[in-house]
């Protein structure tokens, strides 16, 4: 059964703007992307922006599917976007977002992810036993 569903979209340049600024850049890569995804990222060459910024609308969309925003119960490391060789990306939680997910009843979160030059759009939808959200 579908739980919920969550989307978002990021804008390419506010996310790039953000991980090149000169003091604050290193502390956002690092405060909003596990070391996996920046390794990700990283080996994207000139689309590495686009890749960082799909991964923080998962992020997103990840936390209104659960109906919480960065806090309490879900952390931005809680939410890691992990693709293996030749496989389409999937979302991993970890810590407080995989105990809240689980107490939700979500047992499955399915991710689409796309964008272009200037924005990145991605969709999750949260299955599982429980109730729908409204």
């Amino acid at each position: 059964m579908i739980i919920a569903i969550g989307n978002d979209l990021a804008e390419v340049d506010r996310v790039r703007a953000a991980l090149e600024h000169p003091k604050t850049g290193a502390r956002f890569r690092d405060r909003v992307f596990t070391a996996g995804e920046q390794a990700y990222c990283e080996r994207r060459g000139r689309g590495k922006y686009q890749s960082y910024a799909a991964r923080f609308a998962a992020k997103e969309a990840t936390m209104k599917a659960l109906g919480r925003g960065w806090g309490q119960h879900v952390g931005w490391h809680d939410i890691e976007v992990v693709r293996g060789g030749g496989s389409r990306p999937r979302l991993v939680l970890h810590g407080k977002a995989a105990a809240y997910a689980a107490a939700l009843g979500i047992r499955r979160l399915h991710l689409a992810l796309t964008h272009t030059a200037t924005l990145a759009q991605a969709s999750v939808i949260a299955e599982g036993e429980g109730e729908s959200g409204g």
